[in-house]
């Protein structure tokens, strides 16, 4: 006879319970994953948030600087009847004070006095602010700081009192009502000299030395290797010479008196004691801004790069 002996069954957490499997560890929750997401997505979401202000105020900004000038383009092509109309939108449009410019003032000539009147100052300032920031960023010599300080200083001093002891200068040399007359004061800008120093402190002097171990001068080094390498900055210390230039109205008022040679002095023609023509001034100031946003249109990429290059904020 046979006997089968029945174990009774384990008890569970007892230490005979067999393993029916590798334990299982309880991960965590899908709670904290899903508020992990929640604060990345919020952290994402935020610095958004912070920008809007400062986007705002730029394109408030923008608008206020637009604004005057789409006010001109507008005026420009109202009627003269309605130079002084308060409404914001454009119309009826037409050619009316154009038509009147042209006939009343010969503004080719004007523009092209003026394109080479701003040409010459910005060619002659680029030219000889190479030549002096060459020197004070190239060579240590004796009152190479005091002279610098007067070349900042001389910036500094408001145009209105150098005004007259130029206007005698030039009425001795008998240069009143002419263009000769409008330029030559303004051959040199300290301001120009101070913008490129700063690029010229930063020039690597590696490749200065290495130039001087190649058996070049001086003079060779400016314009063999500095002046290539700095033609971004060139251009775009050029351009702000020639818009500076063109955009000069006091000194060339005053020096041309009875010439209308320059766009500057001849939009004053509009202005009388019987009246302003209106619409006319703001055709005549509409012509005189297409040369500088054409140049700007085409050049404004070396500005860019000039500024990215440079550091300057």
């Amino acid at each position: 006879m046979a006997f089968i002996t029945i174990a009774p069954p384990a008890q569970p957490g007892s230490l005979d319970a067999p393993l029916s499997g590798p334990t299982k560890v309880p991960g965590p929750t899908t709670a904290p994953a899903a508020g992990r997401g929640r604060l990345r997505s919020g952290s994402l979401r935020l610095p958004w948030l912070r920008l809007v202000p400062s986007h705002a105020l730029l394109i408030a900004l923008a608008v206020v600087s637009i604004f005057p000038i789409y006010w001109m383009f507008v005026t420009a092509f109202r009627p003269s009847s309605d130079a002084l109309s308060t409404n914001p939108l454009p119309g009826p449009l037409s050619l009316e004070n154009f038509q009147y410019v042209l006939k009343t003032i010969p503004i080719a000539g004007m523009l092209a006095n003026t394109f080479g009147m701003a040409l010459t100052l910005a060619v002659s300032q680029l030219l000889v602010a190479i030549l002096a920031s060459y020197g004070f960023a190239r060579w240590d010599f004796l009152g190479k700081k005091a002279l610098y300080l007067l070349f900042v200083g001389s910036w500094l001093v408001p145009f209105q009192v150098t005004m007259i002891p130029n206007y005698l200068l030039v009425s001795q040399m008998g240069l009143l009502n002419t263009i000769t007359g409008v330029v030559i004061p303004q051959l040199c800008s300290a301001f120009a000299v101070m913008m490129l120093r700063q690029h010229l402190e930063a020039f690597p002097k590696d490749l200065l030395d290495a130039s001087q171990m190649d058996g070049r001068s001086s003079w060779r080094t400016l314009w063999e290797v500095v002046v290539p390498n700095l033609r971004p900055a060139l251009a775009a210390l050029g351009i702000m010479l020639f818009i500076s230039a063109w955009n000069e109205y006091l000194w060339p008022s005053l020096i041309m008196q009875k010439s209308d040679a320059l766009i500057q002095v001849g939009i004053r023609g509009f202005l009388g004691a019987e009246g302003n023509n209106w619409g006319a001034i703001m055709a005549a100031s509409s012509l005189a801004c297409l040369p500088i946003f054409l140049i700007y249109i085409f050049l404004q990429r070396y500005v860019v790069d000039a500024f990215v290059r440079s550091g300057l904020k």
